[in-house]
């Protein structure tokens, strides 16, 4: 039987293991002084942020918090914190006037007043899927808006709403990663991503934006894993503590309420089946769920691999690329 033990991570071993290996991609392989990264405030940038402090020195790393309109607080205190604790330089760079400049906003807005058009200043919204736990669940997006007195109302998304929607927040991914690359060719360092394996498998990521990176030192890892790295390296207790959000739109959303099927402990456990072979049986138990229900999310694992093919691709050429191309 399946048990969360197999995502069991020798912490100490690991953190020593990653800490040469990114030593020797930056300064080696890559030739850059040192690193920067995007700190939201979540688990898996503070420990990125960690590991690049134990590899290159704090003094090698650069801390960047990029807040804007829809960001929640908690990103940027918990981002701050996350630096304090690894005695990392932060430096805050607010991204709002020049998405607003780009029209990120005015698309965004634009698309939601499609489907309710008194959505206005003061509103707020957010996306969200339903639970894959529904036996007639469909993978079609609702919107959530809630307006200045607290009311909430929820529709269904039409496909080129969403789309715009998407693509507009799109923006944000993308405006955060020039920022980045600013500062890398400024200080001669290298882009940290810190995506991980669940997200990567699962396309959970935007194209040329929070997906581009120098280099991925969690990529290879289970969310599970990277909190038990979090443990080990001491990140402050409130972001370990609190639950994977997007923090893209402005209400309180989770990463399970927008993109994936379940909590990331049982889509943890789900995907490592799915990459074993494992039947849906030997999961069922693990996770608390019914095997039609476990049958029900290795489909939509699949779904989202496919998908995320695209988002994967390297660029396409007509002919031999030349070593410079």
């Amino acid at each position: 039987m399946l048990s969360p033990d197999v995502l069991h991570l020798d912490a100490a071993g690991a953190t020593a293991k990653l800490s040469a290996t990114l030593r020797e991609q930056v300064l080696g392989t890559l030739r850059r002084r040192g690193a920067v990264l995007g700190v939201s405030g979540g688990v898996d940038s503070a420990v990125v942020l960690g590991l690049c402090a134990r590899a290159l020195g704090p003094e090698r790393v650069l801390a960047l918090l990029l807040p804007e309109r829809d960001s929640s607080p908690d990103a940027l205190t918990d981002g701050q914190a996350a630096a304090d604790h690894f005695g990392v330089r932060a430096l805050v760079e607010p991204l709002g006037a020049a998405l607003q400049a780009i029209g990120c906003y005015a698309r965004q807005d634009d698309a939601i007043r499609s489907v309710f058009p008194a959505y206005g200043a003061g509103w707020k919204c957010k996306l969200s899927l339903p639970s894959i736990l529904e036996s007639a669940r469909l993978n079609v997006f609702f919107l959530t808006v809630e307006n200045p007195a607290g009311e909430r109302f929820t529709s269904r998304l039409a496909a080129n709403a969403y789309r715009q929607l998407v693509a507009a927040t799109g923006y944000k991914q993308r405006l955060r990663k020039s920022v980045e690359y600013y500062h890398a060719d400024r200080l001669q360092y290298a882009v940290a991503g810190t995506s991980n394996r669940l997200e990567l498998d699962q396309g959970f990521f935007v194209k040329q934006g929070d997906g581009a990176a120098d280099l991925k030192p969690i990529a290879h890892l289970y969310k599970t894993q990277v909190y038990q790295l979090a443990d080990y390296l001491g990140v402050p207790q409130a972001i370990r503590a609190k639950a994977p959000t997007t923090d893209t739109f402005s209400l309180a959303q989770t990463q399970e309420e927008f993109f994936f099927a379940l909590p990331w402990r049982e889509m943890d456990l789900c995907l490592y089946a799915l990459e074993h072979g494992l039947p849906a049986a030997d999961v069922a138990t693990a996770v608390k769920l019914e095997p039609e229900q476990v049958e029900r999310v290795f489909r939509d694992l699949e779904s989202k691999r496919r998908g995320a093919r695209y988002l994967h691709s390297p660029p396409l050429y007509a002919g031999a690329p030349t070593a410079e191309g």
